[in-house]
């Protein structure tokens, strides 16, 4: 009998951002959010994998997504494909003026370490613009989370998200800043 987890492996992820939107059919979608600003609407979503986040400004889009190697995307207009390791920092300047800014970290912990970032992420899923948790593997082990928080000011919009990964004992930090 195989055991089926809520989750990939954290070793399996890629992290992509696109300037164009990303169709969401291709992603098992547990939650999403949409924010409207009067320069700019993003859809913030919640899959398997982590999250797809698109923003749109004017007539640009920008679209981050962290999925498996194997997941099938596209490659048009596709400006950064990463696996999710370490850290990584990327910027970009769309047509329209929008700057994107993002940052990811992937941290693999001790387990009793993890369980009490896990403890306190979980108490987060309540304040958190999206959370999920997804159903644990077994009875003993934590249920993976995924939450997003919004920072919204007059000319920017600032995203976290964490995703845990129980299995692996690792979290998946990205900060996303879109501003004009």
């Amino acid at each position: 009998m195989s055991v089926v987890f809520a989750r990939p492996d954290v070793s399996e992820l890629v992290f992509h951002v696109y300037n164009r939107t990303v169709h969401p059919e291709l992603f098992r979608i547990v939650k999403q959010n949409e924010i409207h600003l009067h320069h700019l609407r993003a859809t913030v979503r919640i899959c398997e994998a982590g999250h797809v986040i698109c923003v749109e400004h004017g007539n640009d889009f920008v679209t981050e997504v962290s999925a498996t190697a194997a997941h099938s995307l596209p490659r048009t207009k596709r400006c950064l494909a990463r696996r999710l390791r370490g850290q990584r920092d990327a910027s970009f300047e769309l047509a329209s003026g929008l700057k994107y800014h993002m940052s990811f970290h992937v941290e693999r912990l001790d387990p009793d370490v993890f369980l009490n970032f896990h403890e306190e992420l979980s108490l987060d899923c309540d304040k958190a613009n999206v959370a999920h948790r997804f159903p644990s593997s077994s009875r003993l082990s934590p249920s993976a989370l995924s939450l997003v928080q919004t920072d919204i000011t007059a000319s920017s919009l600032l995203v976290h998200t964490f995703h845990t990964f129980p299995e692996n004992c690792a979290v998946v930090k990205t900060q996303s800043l879109f501003e004009r």
